[in-house]
């Protein structure tokens, strides 16, 4: 029997789960941001430090994506999704519990990366190309906005919790928030469309069936890389998502409130810009999704690099009033995640839509190799010269050169139907 939502095909209550699930794994992420201060004055452990281990989540949260494809198509995306967030849960849980610099690392650096890491673009793009046929551009950039949109909701709120009452209510919240979507994706998310008698969105009714293997996760995750790496299209796309990473969450989501701390703002306040920023972005990446169905990427791709660069470099002389600050959140949030769908549609059209989710998860693993480096070297720049003006101007320059990298990336390539 078909099952409906509200009248309408079930892949919409499928992105209504996806899109929660995602939001949530985003509010984790940036929980290292929001404590970042808050954990300086508890422990007395240095920004250095703490970046390292926001790295090392970032830098986990990227690799653990092939792998995390591999394995929805070997056990399915329920169990996947399942044991991410009791993996997230247990370690945001087990932090409350830490004294030293290791046990910083372990908890929110290792098993929240690994476990944030599953639920991340890769499911995206998996249930995307298992769900629609239609659309797929618009509801992949509904599914990236889900990051900022965790940002809107999560860090306004989770900085307020912070600054009233610590540091641990924020981990309990986080914690929490995990352990409450189990049962959601455990009783209400199919593993395929014909699993409820149904069809992919916008397809006909004789739609063909879908094959569904049991690959072992390690071969196929190494075996899709190893195609990628003789492939110009995958080093140039992995090439712009490193810059993507470097130049965002890594950056921006780890160190702007604390920047904004040097400059005499509250926390509430800097997790208010980042709201900002976030509530731009989802109408700037589901935007963006929209004009991937109708636009050439690369050319959208130029121009959401080209944007944020321009942004970066101008914030350290906005003098952190409110009218530049909000200059700068507006522009520079039309864009935080705005390149997730163009970059998800050239890797459709060069690999076809079976590989694409795995090859895009090595893709998005550069990315995150991107956000821990300027994790750890904005981190460790203000350390050493106590400013991250360096730190911002540099990585500003370095998106314009990815806009203009980006328009030498081929536009042809096999679709598979």
């Amino acid at each position: 029997m078909q099952r409906i939502f509200f009248g309408r095909h079930y892949a919409l209550a499928v992105v209504a789960i996806i899109f929660v699930a995602l939001l949530a794994a985003a509010g984790l992420r940036s929980t290292p941001g929001v404590l970042m201060v808050p954990w300086e004055a508890a422990f007395g452990w240095s920004r250095q430090d703490i970046s390292f281990a926001a790295a090392i989540g970032i830098f986990l949260f990227g690799l653990t994506g092939p792998f995390a494809a591999a394995a929805m198509q070997r056990f399915g995306i329920r169990a996947t999704v399942i044991a991410a967030l009791a993996m997230m849960g247990l370690s945001s849980t087990a932090s409350l519990f830490m004294t030293q610099t290791w046990q910083l690392i372990a908890t929110w650096g290792v098993a929240s990366g690994i476990g944030s890491g599953c639920i991340t673009s890769v499911l995206s793009a998996v249930i995307v190309n298992r769900w629609f046929v239609t659309n797929r551009g618009l509801v992949m950039g509904l599914f990236a906005a889900s990051t900022s949109t965790g940002t809107l909701i999560f860090i306004p709120a989770l900085s307020a919790i912070a600054q009233d009452h610590g540091w641990q209510p924020v981990v309990i919240c986080v914690a929490a928030a995990m352990a409450l979507l189990i049962p959601l994706v455990f009783f209400l998310l199919p593993e395929w469309p014909s699993d409820i008698g149904a069809v992919p969105f916008g397809a006909d009714a004789d739609h063909p069936m879908e094959v569904r293997e049991r690959a072992n996760p390690l071969k196929t995750a190494f075996g899709a890389l190893g195609e990628g790496l003789r492939s110009r299209t995958f080093w140039l796309l992995s090439a712009t998502f490193f810059v993507c990473g470097f130049t965002t969450n890594g950056l921006v989501g780890t160190h702007m409130i604390a920047l904004c701390h040097d400059h005499g703002m509250e926390a509430v306040a800097a997790g208010g810009l980042l709201a900002i920023m976030g509530f731009f972005d989802l109408v700037g990446t589901t935007a963006s999704g929209w004009l991937t169905d109708r636009v050439d990427p690369r050319k959208l791709l130029f121009a959401y690099y080209g944007l944020r660069g321009l942004s970066l470099i101008y914030l350290p002389f906005a003098h952190f009033t409110f009218f530049g600050l909000s200059l700068f959140a507006v522009f520079y949030g039309l864009d935080w995640i705005a390149t997730v769908p163009p970059t998800l549609a050239i890797a459709n059209r060069a690999f076809g839509i079976k590989k694409a989710p795995i090859l895009f998860g090595w893709i998005a693993a550069s990315h995150q190799i991107g956000a821990a480096a300027a994790a750890f070297f904005a981190g460790a720049s203000r350390t050493a010269t106590g400013s991250y003006l360096d730190s911002f101007v540099t990585a500003g320059f370095v998106a314009v050169a990815a806009a203009f990298l980006a328009l030498t990336i081929g536009r042809k390539g096999p679709q598979t139907a």
